[in-house]
């Protein structure tokens, strides 16, 4: 007579935290002014306040926006707000910074409004892999948010968990 096989993780009150459930869906730009400095570097306003009026802003409709300058010029910060003025109307959200940033503020923004209470005193794994580009500030930011309510924070899946906090 063979045992019945029992899935214990399946039977268990662990709660599976997956970041990638929260990824806001929609195109990621990353907008590089170094082409409207001149020789890449230097910011002259004219000419700059000239591509800006000339630059098709439509294209980002729905976008994710990160600003940045790929060379060391040394930008003023009103010329990033001139861009935000110009692309405020069409995109989702604008930083100014890598596309990493910008993840890590999507997700600043996502777990800041969300409601962490069916999370207390639970035992919660925080789900590691993912498909989508999940920033790695995203995991810190959950952690933070997590170890005040949770009974304990584990990382990983629920057959192989690294526990990272257990309240005494």
């Amino acid at each position: 007579m063979q045992e019945e096989i029992i899935n214990r993780v399946a039977q268990s009150k662990l709660i599976t935290f997956n970041l990638e459930d929260y990824y806001p869906e929609g195109n990621r730009v990353a907008l590089d002014i170094k082409d409207w400095l001149y020789e890449g570097f230097i910011l002259k306003e004219k000419e700059f306040r000239a591509y800006v009026q000339e630059h098709d802003w439509s294209q980002y409709k729905n976008a994710y926006v990160a600003m940045h300058c790929s060379t060391d010029a040394i930008v003023p910060g009103w010329a990033y707000l001139l861009l935000t003025m110009q692309l405020s109307p069409f995109a989702k959200k604008i930083v100014q910074g890598s596309l990493a940033d910008l993840e890590t503020l999507l997700y600043q923004s996502i777990l800041d409004d969300l409601d962490f209470a069916e999370f207390q005193d639970k035992s919660v794994i925080i789900k590691g892999c993912t498909k989508k580009p999940v920033p790695a500030n995203a995991y810190i930011i959950l952690a933070d948010k997590l170890r005040p309510i949770a009974k304990s924070v584990m990382y990983g899946e629920a057959c192989s968990a690294v526990p990272l906090y257990k309240r005494k």
